[in-house]
């Protein structure tokens, strides 16, 4: 007959304890548990990997671990020409790729001091606007999946489905548009184009209250939510959350209307906030954000079809090279702040660009959000912070 026995061994730092069976183990205090989620694994959004350290299904501590993903992107840009560093970098959060290459050219353009027509200003604004409504449709269908909940994500799917087909009708492209270039956009807009706009936008705004009245009015849905991952002002400065998340804390930041850019200074931006901090007002100020876009996009289309005809873009030389020095551009993304940092030494190609992404601040809260939350919850507030994996491993 065995006896029960019980022993500890040390192996690298890390304690394996082995207990028989018998009344002996009874005795024994139970331990933290190492549990790894991902970096596969269906509530993370990709390749995202937490080490979780449990006491029974309550997390004591959280490590988000990057890197799985990464793709070099900051040092493939110094081998790029200008041109060629747009399609690298609308790629890293692939559902805001339009906004993604906002940034480049806006900094590039400071560097050379050009002036944008204006119709490329507006036609830019435009599709920031449908490309950000376009993100948040994806989130507002998807999060309520993850807890559950299937028919919200067929009905935000046929609203992008909507305004990808007007995005893909002027770019060529459903999520990588590489419509923008230094100096403007790369074609004018298709004729009869802004009605259809029109259209697609009053359809979607019209089915907006589906997806309201299917998740607002769900008890499962609010238990799931109410309170849960709440997310103080402070840890987001400290940690530099921005975009809805900060502003479901009461952070009202937005660039849009802060620190103007493209067209913003002159249409009346809306900077939707909530003051709970928890999933749920996260939700909430996304579902805001996309009624406000497209009002702004309204506003938009018709400011350009007031505008005389003219160009959609300045002529480059063939080479084109941008003086010496730096700046930084930042932009208001769909995630957040987004902010490319250029240094030139006078060549075609630029000798730093550094990139500020959204979701890599946005993540790294999570080890100041998910200690104390059940392992249950911790879905329900990874759902809620909005992230692309792309975005973090840039």
């Amino acid at each position: 007959m065995t006896e029960p026995r019980a022993g500890a061994a040390h192996t690298g730092g890390r304690t394996e304890r082995v207990v028989g069976i018998g009344a002996g183990a009874k005795e024994l205090a139970t331990e933290d548990m190492i549990l790894n989620i991902g970096p596969q694994h269906p509530s993370t959004h990709g390749v995202l990997r937490l080490r979780l350290v449990v006491d029974g299904e309550r997390i004591v501590s959280a490590e988000p671990i990057i890197g799985y993903m990464h793709r070099g992107a900051e040092k493939l840009f110094e081998v790029r020409d200008y041109r060629q560093i747009i399609v690298l970098a609308n790629r890293h959060d692939w559902l805001s790729a339009f906004a993604n290459e906002l940034g480049v050219v806006l900094a590039v353009e400071r560097m050379l001091g050009m002036e944008v027509p204006v119709r490329a200003v507006w036609a830019r604004t435009l599709l920031a606007e449908l490309n950000r409504v376009l993100n948040h449709l994806m989130f507002l269908g998807s999060y309520p999946l993850e807890l559950g909940a299937i028919t919200p994500i067929f009905y935000a799917f046929r609203e992008r489905e909507m305004l990808q087909a007007v995005m893909e009708e002027i770019s060529g492209g459903r999520m990588h548009y590489m419509f923008n270039r230094v100096g403007g956009l790369k074609e004018d807009l298709p004729y009869g184009w802004l009605d259809r706009v029109s259209r697609t936008v009053g359809d979607v705004r019209g089915r907006l209250s589906d997806i309201e009245n299917l998740i607002y009015g769900n008890e499962i849905f609010l238990a799931r939510t109410r309170g849960v991952g709440v997310l103080d002002r402070e840890t987001i400065m400290q940690y530099g959350v921005s975009g809805p998340i900060a502003r479901a804390s009461g952070v009202d930041l937005d660039l849009r209307r802060d620190e103007p850019y493209l067209a913003y200074a002159e249409l009346p931006v809306k900077v939707a906030t909530r003051s709970a901090g928890d999933c749920h007002a996260r939700f909430e100020v996304l579902l805001d954000q996309v009624k406000d876009s497209l009002d702004l996009a309204d506003a938009c289309v018709e400011r350009l079809r007031s505008l005389p005809p003219g160009p959609i873009n300045q002529r480059l030389p063939k080479v084109l090279k941008v003086p010496e020095g730096h700046t930084y551009a930042w932009t208001e993304n769909p995630l957040g702040l987004n902010g490319y940092y250029l240094v030139s030494r006078g060549e075609k190609t630029p000798w730093r660009l550094k990139l500020r992404s959204a979701s890599y601040n946005n993540i790294q809260v999570l080890r100041e959000m998910l200690p104390g939350h059940l392992i249950a919850d911790m879905v329900a507030i990874l759902g809620s912070m909005f992230f692309v994996v792309g975005d973090i491993d840039k």
